[in-house]
């Protein structure tokens, strides 16, 4: 079960309305930057959240992969995103194509500010942690 976990929380986010608000057009674009990286779609779902009093709804876009899932999260009244990486490198080292796809999708929502983590699963250091 070696893999590793990219998480990503993205604030101040200045892209185009419409890949914070917009499922479909979101779920294109998942889908188009999992095959840029090299990584392989098995199912999705995209989800558009009705507008509430604090302002318009946010879309919940998941591809699940071979190498495991992307799950991302808006937040349009926040101006907030949300992302989540995590492959698998039993049949062989994702990682590369993980950085990859965060990459192509820090890119997509141009944030101002990025709080970024990386996790390695696991190996004995994290299952003794």
């Amino acid at each position: 079960m070696h893999g590793l976990h990219l998480t990503a929380d993205l604030h101040d986010c200045q892209c185009e309305s419409r890949w914070m608000l917009d499922a479909e057009a979101l779920g294109a674009a998942c889908i188009e930057a999992v095959e840029a990286a090299g990584l392989q779609g098995v199912a999705r779902l995209f989800h558009a959240f009705p507008s509430t009093p604090q302002g318009a709804g946010g879309v919940t876009a998941t591809v699940l992969l071979a190498e495991s899932h992307l799950c991302i999260h808006t937040w349009p009244e926040q101006h907030a995103v949300t992302l989540d990486v995590y492959v698998c490198n039993f049949g062989g080292d994702h990682s590369a194509k993980a950085h990859a796809l965060m990459a192509t999708l820090l890119a997509l929502f141009e944030p101002a500010h990025v709080e970024r983590h990386a996790v390695t699963r696991g190996t004995l250091a994290a299952v003794n942690a």
